[in-house]
């Protein structure tokens, strides 16, 4: 009971300070930026999950002080595909599971582009589409891309993807344990190859929106 509590009354904090609807299945009924219906889950502040469709476990930072979630990225190279911005990115991590450090490559057309202001200052980012696993459960959200080597976290949740998700327990750490499915990771891996074939699905629909300019309160850790 007390830890339900818990939940409940940081829910809705969250909801004073964020000005939108219940954290529970958020304003689009629990579906993620691909449409996809899930139900509601509750997360800790610190997570494990899956960078589809890369089988790396990695720590995420579930925080409600950003808007957008960000990602570890490097040598960014931006380039132009079938008429549309793209960027080609490094994801270099330590493996949550075994400790290695791994580097993902990734290359992603660009969904928008962000001025972030933070603690340490402000910055431009590119924002993109990315799927990641976390439970049972796959979502596609937004990320803006930033090297993030002064963090403990290579990933962290805004409250975008927090409205998909759930609840947060801010008590806990680690409650799920990513599980998502072979067929689910080649679906991801087979869609983005067709992406770069068929121009026609690469939602470009804000590309060319005017820059917008976010808080984000993340301290350096």
């Amino acid at each position: 009971m007390q830890s339900v509590f818990k939940v409940m009354s940081f829910s809705v904090c969250m909801l004073m300070a964020s000005g939108s609807g219940f954290v529970l299945a958020g304003d689009d009924d629990g579906a993620d930026e691909a449409g996809r219906q899930h139900e509601a889950q509750v997360v800790g502040w610190i997570e494990k999950g899956l960078i589809m469709p890369e089988h790396t476990a990695v720590k995420i930072k579930v925080d409600s002080g950003a808007l957008t979630s960000s990602m570890h990225a490097v040598n960014l190279e931006t380039f132009e595909h079938k008429g549309k911005p793209w960027v080609r990115y490094d994801v270099p991590v330590k493996d949550a599971d075994t400790g290695d450090m791994v580097t993902m490559q990734f290359e992603r057309p660009v969904f928008r582009r962000i001025l972030v202001r933070g603690a340490g200052g402000s910055d431009r980012r590119p924002v993109v589409k990315m799927s990641i696993c976390m439970g049972d459960q796959v979502y596609e959200e937004q990320f803006s891309l930033r090297d993030r080597g002064d963090m403990t976290y290579p990933v962290l949740i805004g409250r975008r993807t927090i409205e998909h998700i759930g609840l947060i327990d801010v008590s806990e750490t680690f409650l799920l344990k990513p599980s998502c499915s072979q067929q689910e990771h080649e679906e991801e891996r087979n869609k983005q190859e067709r992406m770069k074939d068929d121009e026609k699905l690469v939602d470009d629909s804000e590309i060319d929106q005017p820059e917008q300019t976010e808080e984000e309160l993340e301290a350096e850790e």
